[in-house]
């Protein structure tokens, strides 16, 4: 991992669903654009994409921002074709210069009706991107990864891992498997509430979602959870150690501790009991910029 790379990253980003121009209305469209501008402007060090993004959501962050790296996370290989990624990163990079990372995940089966050897599905997608007119190569690129093969993964055909829902224990084991080289960045999903109660009620209405999957319930039963922390929207330990829950330095607590674990970089996901988790949470993106001021 260079000292370039960690730059280009920095340490903390932020991970929003809501940065989707394909799914906004006009109004919608100059929101998204004012909000990523000013993410840019608090100094985050990467704005994700979250959700599912397609070339065109990225290609409307990076026009709208100057200096900032901007990611999806995750791009679904099953949405589009290698080919057609590839042209379309192509295109963005002209005006990129060099700040867009194409995050490519393998989804999951009950959303993909063709979902099948998601393994091989990748390393062929990968392969498939290194032999495109131009091409797409290892150091423009990261993973959705969280068991061992698509870490090793990861560390061997892209710039390295961006996990989704993990625990800090999983990024110690993550790094471990990377090796010191391979870039790590997990995303951490924050509630600013201190009402411990109310917290978790808004961090249960976002896994529940999550906890009918098979690629995160496998992992998170490999870290030594249980059927029954699975159960009811998840246990409060399962909470605990998935979300940082809590007050703005409550969440820089957290983060520290993810850091410390071997990530080089947090991408903080805000959720809000007002706009169903997702929205574009400008008080709460501004609240947590001061708190980590000179850290970012």
């Amino acid at each position: 991992m260079t000292s370039e790379t960690r730059t280009v990253f920095g340490r903390v980003g932020i991970w929003s669903s809501a940065l989707h121009r394909s799914r906004a209305d006009e109004k919608g469209r100059a929101a998204i654009a004012d909000a990523v501008a000013e993410l840019e402007e608090l100094g985050y060090g990467t704005l994700w994409i979250g959700g599912s993004p397609s070339p065109d959501d990225a290609a409307a962050v990076v026009d709208a921002t100057r200096t900032v790296t901007v990611a999806t996370g995750i791009l679904s290989i099953w949405d589009h074709t290698a080919e057609e990624v590839a042209a379309r990163v192509s295109a963005i990079d002209a005006s990129a210069r060099g700040r867009f990372v194409l995050g490519l995940g393998v989804s999951h089966g009950p959303m993909v009706p063709q979902y099948t050897k998601p393994y091989s599905a990748m390393v062929a997608y990968l392969d498939a991107l290194d032999a495109a007119a131009p091409p797409v190569l290892s150091g423009q690129r990261v993973l959705a990864a969280l068991g061992p093969k698509m870490l090793k993964l990861a560390a061997g055909r892209a710039l390295g891992a961006h996990p989704y829902l993990v625990t800090t224990e999983h990024t110690a084991e993550a790094r471990e498997m990377l090796g010191s080289e391979a870039l790590l960045a997990p995303e951490l999903s924050v509630v600013l509430d201190t009402d411990p109660e109310r917290a978790r009620t808004t961090a249960r209405n976002m896994l529940d979602m999550y906890l009918r999957l098979p690629n995160y319930t496998d992992n998170l039963l490999r870290l030594g959870f249980t059927e029954s922390d699975l159960e009811g929207g998840g246990s409060s330990r399962l909470l605990d150690a998935l979300f940082a829950l809590g007050d703005a330095e409550r969440v820089r607590a957290r983060t520290r501790e993810y850091l410390d674990a071997g990530a080089d970089h947090v991408a903080l996901q805000v959720l809000t009991a007002g706009e169903g988790g997702a929205g574009l949470p400008l008080a709460e993106w501004r609240q947590l910029a001061e708190v980590f001021a000179g850290e970012l």
